[in-house]
């Protein structure tokens, strides 16, 4: 009896062992489809074992990444980026200064115009919102013929100079020109200055 529980626990050993190395086969069959798409290994056909000492080398020798600091501040190495100032509009009547306006004859698009510059600069401690400057040209009897407008498109702020352009389709009645600023609250009071 105990010599036929001794030969089946070998039969048993024996089945079993054969069934691990065929599933040996059908893993080693399978292992370079792996290592193909993961894209790597060792030469044995094995991917090697990924250890802690390995894994907190990998993060040390990466740089970290420069993120902004919570407060604002930047980081050592970074320049702070400029900070756009709020400066609060200007309420009723708002002084500008203005060269003198500098006309001349141009032709674009095959067509005739009169082009006015001149730079204006914003004396006021506060912003000028929706800067509006509007040329009206002449005929000698006083009447309208033709003009142009310019709005700026964002408030002009403190001490800033801009450089406006008037383009007017030329008109042969032109004779004298005159100019209307204002601003979206309220009105311009203009000082011609030599230079800005």
């Amino acid at each position: 009896m105990k010599t036929y529980r001794i030969f089946a626990c070998a039969t048993i050993l024996a089945i079993a062992a054969v069934g691990c190395t065929a599933a040996s086969d059908d893993v080693d069959d399978a292992e370079p489809i792996a290592l193909e798409a993961t894209g790597g290994g060792d030469a044995a056909g094995a991917a090697p074992a990924a250890t802690p000492d390995a894994a907190d080398q990998a993060r040390t020798a990466a740089p970290p990444a420069q993120t902004q600091r919570p407060n604002d501040e930047p980081a050592a190495g970074q320049t702070p980026a400029a900070r756009p100032r709020l400066v609060a509009p200007v309420r009723g009547t708002a002084e500008l200064q203005y060269t003198k306006p500098v006309i001349k004859a141009a032709l674009k698009g095959g067509k005739q115009f009169v082009v006015t510059t001149f730079q204006v600069k914003n004396v006021e401690r506060g912003a000028i919102a929706g800067l509006k400057i509007e040329e009206f040209w002449y005929n000698k009897a006083g009447d309208i013929v033709t003009g142009s407008n310019y709005r700026h498109p964002r408030p002009l702020q403190p001490d800033e100079i801009i450089t406006i352009t008037l383009e007017t389709p030329r008109n042969p009645n032109m004779d004298t020109n005159q100019y209307k600023f204002e601003h979206a609250n309220g009105m311009l009071r203009m000082t011609l200055v030599q230079k800005l």
